[in-house]
């Protein structure tokens, strides 16, 4: 896919939406001066990021548009998704990280509203819960909020308590029609 100047994209290597603010020849040591790169700047780092243009393994996208965001948080309250089952942390290691490398947001919504029940049901039950998989979360979290803040245009720390307005104004109306 080829994307424009001011383009917003999600890259793999970054925690964060990136700007693509130039295409460029790079003069940098070490670098093919005729080769074409994408010079993208993070939304939420003080950073550049270069990719060629012509990278086979590109792992860039668009940037969900705002109703696929919108659609998305409208299917929450129909997820059905259980606490994560297992106690084996490597097994639960591998499954959140290739999660998380899809950057794929309703795999983010469910790897996350999973650990979340999984996290209630330890609390409740007076069981360890681990370390490891609140920061899974937290970084499903970050992903997933940093896209739904771009997409949405609103700041990134109101995209939780957007999500809650809309998943409980959806509850609110599905309860009047009993």
């Amino acid at each position: 896919m080829d994307y424009r100047i001011g383009d917003l994209v999600v890259y793999e290597g970054s925690n964060s939406v990136c700007r693509i603010i130039e295409i460029t020849r790079l003069d940098m040591p070490k670098v093919d001066k005729e080769r074409m790169y994408y010079v993208m700047k993070p939304l939420n780092q003080d950073c550049l990021i270069y990719n060629p243009t012509d990278n086979t393994n590109m792992r860039m996208r668009p940037l969900i548009t705002k109703d696929d965001a919108k659609r998305l948080i409208d299917m929450i309250p129909g997820m059905k998704v259980e606490p994560y089952q297992g106690s084996d942390l490597r097994a639960i290691a591998e499954h959140c990280r290739s999660i998380l490398k899809t950057r794929d947001c309703a795999k983010l919504i469910e790897l996350t509203m999973s650990i979340y029940l999984k996290k209630q049901f330890s609390i409740k039950n007076n069981r360890k819960f681990s370390s490891q998989e609140d920061m899974f979360m937290k970084q499903a979290e970050e992903m997933l909020f940093g896209e739904l803040s771009a997409a949405l245009d609103i700041p990134k720390e109101q995209v939780k308590s957007y999500i809650s307005e809309k998943v409980s104004g959806q509850q609110d109306d599905a309860g009047k029609d009993t």
